[in-house]
């Protein structure tokens, strides 16, 4: 069928004011009728993500129930002895709508539907699979992307998303259900009367909350400079807004200075232009309020609350942004510090981080007897690690962590975390307050031990309908003709995760990566430093990690901007 086909369909068939509106704009813009009628959205192990308008790849109530749909039948096909499942939603402008959509296919599917009652942290969701022993869960968000988005994320029974081979089942029921005849979606409010959609909050918020607090380092930190200790906290208008400050209140912190502002749940964002907390714009409004108060420490969380960024002060008093990298490198020295001064280390002590992830975090496991597993990007593949040594009965979990701002401490949950992030940073901050301490000042301690560490990232958009294809040929370049070096160290091994092969270039030998596959391609030098490239599950763009190290972080910033003209090249 054509995308013109396509268009004329839903001429047909859609009566919703909103999307006939946004029909009747796109009769005119042929670009963008092409590019949201040729193809449906893929369904991978991220779920959905997309614009918000008409259209098969677009997000909308029928793309989300026709997605339900295909979830709908999986669920009854690979867990027929408990068909049940948790909706949560964010606080993105029609996220409601997309969860009662859902919930409307699934009950009327058979699916016994655990709904919450209001919008809720991308993690509540994830300790609600397992909390309420459901075989899946689906949450709508669209994490920190920009307003015009929104997404589907599925989950499985162990509080995880789901994984490749199960993306891949989700998305052939999808497409084998008609997105306007082959769904089955019943009224909700009728659905609810009948007990197939249930509501559920404050329980599992409690139930979340006491598993949150067990995870404290030093529970007695905040309570002992509570009187001085004040923490700037901005939500961006999203979920973190009820739970982060109940938290940080129990865990004994006097004094939240909440950015009001942002405390407005408003999918539209009305204070920042991206409602990430990598982007040091969205601490500006909190900067004013540190700086009156003399808090040392800004924290914003994304609208699911599942990334969590931060403000230090320098030895100079400037507030500056420290990296998902740096800040998971602050937490698990400090947990492994802490474990140290109780008694030795365990034996099978670990901890888990994505292949993007900075190499200092290999130091410090190193130097802490940690075992360190490392594995793709997303953090489902954290949670297997997890989920692994739970069923083996051994292990002392103490973090996992992505660059991208996501951390995980305790296995309550499968997914990040910013409520237990927040509040294990607002402890660190205590600990150090009462050593005449800031969190730039830990970070220092930690370079000075283990040495300089530096990591860059690239973003190359590949928007359009060609984009896909050229991603696909810029990796297939890249495969076919490999860089012989990078920075000025010879390339010694080369990691293809589509392969699932480690090349050693200097001996030959091959061995497995033992990671499922995924198109990712790792080139490591002699001098250990690091070079990853991958396309985006969720966005037109190739992302390009670059792990260095080096005497001097001006040697670091040298070999990143010679690694990242090198790469350009072979996208020119």
């Amino acid at each position: 069928m054509s995308f013109e086909q396509e268009y004329s369909r839903w001429l047909e068939n859609v009566s919703d004011p909103e999307l006939r509106s946004e029909l009747d704009k796109l009769a005119s813009d042929d670009a963008k009728r092409e590019l949201y009628f040729s193809a449906p959205l893929e369904f991978g192990t991220a779920g959905l993500r997309g614009v918000m308008t008409a259209g098969i790849g677009a997000m909308n109530v029928y793309t989300v129930a026709q997605a339900t749909q295909g979830f709908a039948d999986y669920i009854k096909e690979a867990s027929p002895d408990n068909m049940t499942v948790v909706i949560g939603y964010d606080c993105r402008i029609h996220s409601l709508d997309f969860a009662r959509t859902a919930a409307s296919v699934m009950a009327e599917n058979g699916v016994k539907v655990f709904l919450f009652d209001e919008l809720r942290p991308t993690p509540v969701l994830s300790f609600g699979v397992r909390y309420l022993g459901c075989a899946a869960g689906i949450n709508i968000t669209a994490s920190h992307n920009p307003k015009q988005y929104n997404g589907y994320k599925a989950y499985w029974s162990d509080g995880a998303q789901i994984g490749p081979e199960q993306a891949e089942a989700i998305e052939a029921k999808i497409g084998a259900a008609d997105i306007f005849s082959g769904v089955k979606r019943g009224d909700f409010e009728a659905l609810v009367r009948s007990g197939m959609i249930e509501y559920v909050g404050k329980d599992v918020d409690e139930k979340y909350l006491a598993e949150v607090l067990k995870q404290r380092v030093d529970p007695g930190a905040i309570p002992a400079v509570a009187d001085d200790l004040k923490i700037v906290y901005t939500p961006l208008h999203g979920t973190g807004y009820r739970l982060i400050p109940e938290c940080l209140r129990r865990a004994g912190l006097k004094h939240l200075i909440k950015v009001e502002p942002q405390f407005v749940i408003d999918g539209s964002f009305p204070t920042v232009d991206f409602p990430n907390p990598e982007y040091p714009a969205v601490f500006e409004i909190g900067i004013g309020l540190a700086d009156e108060s003399g808090s040392d420490l800004i924290i914003a969380t994304d609208p699911d609350a599942d990334r969590t960024g931060i403000m230090a002060r320098n030895k100079e008093g400037k507030f500056v942004t420290l990296t998902g990298n740096q800040v998971g490198a602050l937490l698990l020295e400090y947990i492994a510090t802490a474990m140290e001064a109780q008694g030795p280390m365990p034996d099978d002590a670990y901890a888990v981080k994505t292949i993007v992830s900075t190499e200092l975090v290999s130091a410090i496991c190193k130097a802490h007897k940690i075992t360190l597993h490392n594995v793709l990007t997303g953090f489902k593949y954290i949670g297997e690690v997890i989920g692994r040594y739970e069923s083996e009965g051994r292990g002392h979990y103490l973090l996992g962590f992505e660059e991208s701002y996501g951390y995980l401490r305790g296995s309550y949950a499968r997914d990040k975390d910013a409520v237990v992030a927040t509040m294990l940073l607002t402890e660190l901050a205590a600990k150090l307050k009462a050593e005449g301490k800031t969190l730039c000042d830990a970070m220092d301690d930690i370079y000075a031990r283990y040495g300089c560490y530096r990591e860059g990232v690239d973003n190359i958009y590949m928007e359009g309908l060609d984009g896909a294809e050229r991603m696909a040929k810029l990796m297939d370049t890249l495969r076919s003709e490999p860089p012989k070096e990078i920075a000025g160290s010879p390339v010694r091994y080369i990691r293809d995760y589509v392969k699932q092969t480690i090349t050693d270039l200097k001996t030959g030998d091959v061995q497995p990566t033992n990671l499922p596959v995924s198109n990712v391609l790792y080139f490591e030098t002699e001098n250990d430093d690091v070079t990853v490239i991958r396309p985006s599950g969720t966005e037109p763009k190739i992302k390009l990690y670059y792990l260095m190290h080096a005497d001097t972080f001006e040697e670091d910033d040298r070999m990143i901007e010679e690694a990242k003209k090198l790469f350009k090249s072979y996208i020119k």
